[in-house]
């Protein structure tokens, strides 16, 4: 390398660094309450990869300001003893989410509204957002939307991997079973648009999010997804997707995961296994015991680390970036990292690393107002104008089942 493009690379990281510290930057998924649930694991310490992406030290050491965590739920076949369960589960990552906060209220806060989140930056604390992964635990009772939402969660993921009482999920294997969003799943986007709760499309279909989309009053979120265009995965959006998401105001958070970012290389041995692994989720691995499903967690954790010289990098992921960018604009874009649930990049391989992300975009060219947005601002707008509807129809209730 010469002087000066060691020069001019010293210039962009010292620019990087200035416009990362001054970012309200927010991440809106990490799946870590699943860990927090397990003993011996503590937010307060640092951890190591790849099994631990996400804790406090390692938040504020890659200038992270606020994270979503997720209650997540896997799908499991739709009886009383699974919906009870699976509440029962929900409540108790709810429970170690705040005793998470009590135990650390010098370094984190909850923020339960847009405009806590960069009050609570200014403390120097990490501000935590609760979100929930799968509408499963919501049974078929509506009131759990607002039972939910009393516990601090801002935001719902519609359904997981399979068809559930909501809508219909993009990895399921089976036929279409609602077609959409089914009718509960339509009471279920109009409760969530009476108390100010975020809809998030992640996991869900194409027709399911245009149906969420179509009938939501306020704009909604994909926490977790990439471009379809950039890396061909039925979890992606395709651009009429992020056309209409945009065209209602809402934001694609872009995803870590790597093959949501770069479509793998079939031919490898970690394809493979993967490809078994996959196959164990979706068909036995609810019948496993705790053991079991520890000593698959590892296994998973193990295939996915192998051959990390070729996983996509965040090069690889600017691209998806980019490519939002030049369909809608940058007001369309953010960053949902899916850490401890399967996201992990080459050179973002936890939260300490992502000023890389931001190094990136200043190589790109994005400006310092761009990358505010992708960074926060746009997932704040959406928070804020959520919230806004959510007033609107307390004064006025017959708009939450009006046609726009």
């Amino acid at each position: 390398m010469s002087f000066s493009s060691e020069k001019n690379t010293e210039k962009l990281e010292k620019k990087a660094h200035r416009i990362h510290e001054k970012c309200l930057t927010i991440d809106t998924h990490c799946d870590t309450p699943m860990k927090m649930i397990k003993p011996g694991f503590n937010v307060r310490d640092e951890h190591t990869g790849p099994q631990s992406r996400v804790d406090l030290p390692r938040m504020k050491k890659g200038g992270l300001d606020a994270m979503f965590f997720a209650v997540f739920t896997g799908q499991k076949p739709r009886t009383d003893e699974n919906y009870q369960k699976t509440y029962q589960l929900s409540h108790q990552m709810l429970d170690s989410i705040d005793s998470m906060l009590k135990h650390n209220s010098d370094l984190a806060s909850l923020a339960l509204k847009a405009d806590d989140l960069a009050r609570i930056e200014k403390t120097g604390k990490r501000a935590i957002c609760i979100g929930m992964e799968n509408g499963f635990p919501l049974a078929k009772d509506i009131s759990r939307v607002e039972e939910f939402y009393q516990s601090g969660v801002r935001y719902i993921t519609l359904c997981h991997s399979y068809h559930n009482d909501i809508c219909d999920s993009s990895s399921d294997g089976k036929p279409a079973e609602h077609k959409g969003l089914s009718d509960f799943g339509k009471q279920v986007i109009t409760e969530m648009n009476r108390l100010g709760m975020m809809i998030d499309v992640s996991h869900a279909s194409d027709k399911s999010f245009f149906d969420a989309v179509e009938l939501s009053k306020a704009p909604i979120i994909a926490s977790h997804s990439s471009v379809r265009a950039v890396a061909k995965h039925n979890r992606n959006m395709t651009d009429e997707m992020i056309q209409k998401l945009a065209e209602k105001g809402g934001v694609i958070q872009i995803c870590l995961l790597d093959d949501y970012i770069k479509e793998p290389d079939t031919t490898t041995v970690k394809f493979h296994e993967m490809k078994n692994l996959r196959k164990i989720y979706q068909t036995t691995f609810n019948q496993m015991n705790e053991k079991e499903k520890e000593a698959f967690s590892q296994k998973w954790e193990e295939v996915q680390g192998m051959n990390s010289a070729d996983m996509p990098s965040v090069n690889n992921m600017v691209d998806h970036i980019d490519h939002v960018k030049n369909l809608v604009g940058v007001d369309y874009v953010g960053i949902g990292s899916d850490f401890d649930g399967g996201g992990g990049l080459r050179d973002c391989a936890d939260v300490s690393q992502f000023p890389n992300i931001t190094l990136e975009l200043v190589t790109r060219g994005y400006n310092e107002k761009e990358i505010r947005k992708i960074w926060g601002g746009n997932l704040l707008r959406v928070f804020s104008e959520v919230e806004k509807v959510a007033e609107k129809i307390s004064t006025n209730p017959h708009l939450a089942s009006l046609k726009e």
